[in-house]
């Protein structure tokens, strides 16, 4: 039995973008189409406003065929667009640590207090 069932979502690579669809890889032995009118629910003006080549997507399968490593895909019903995920930058402490805030807290204070007794009262 394959690993790949109808029904099923996978992640694939766009690797061309054709008028009528999009070619997928998805391991080294199957690729797959996603015609057009399984793009969108509506009218696909251009197709490059969904992919580029070299997207890893997650695409929907809607049919196999074994003989031919060929499936035939689908994204118009899932969120295919995979989310990248933002580097986190690693936090650097200081020789001062807390003392910052200590020293620097009471100049915050009277710099607040004076903006509070510039501004006018009002009525």
């Amino acid at each position: 039995m394959t690993k790949y069932v109808k029904g099923k979502i996978v992640e694939g690579i766009v690797t061309g973008i054709e008028s009528y669809g999009i070619f997928v890889s998805l391991d080294e032995y199957y690729n797959g189409l996603i015609h057009i009118s399984e793009i969108s629910h509506g009218y696909v003006k251009d197709i490059h406003d969904y992919v580029n080549i070299g997207d890893t997507i997650y695409v929907e399968i809607i049919g196999v065929d074994d003989e031919e490593c060929h499936l035939n895909l689908s994204i118009k019903n899932i969120s295919f667009k995979r989310k990248e995920q933002k580097k986190r930058q690693k936090i650097m402490e200081t020789n001062l640590g807390f003392k910052t805030l200590s020293y620097k807290l009471p100049l915050w204070i009277e710099e607040s207090l004076e903006k509070m007794e510039k501004k006018p009262k009002s009525s």
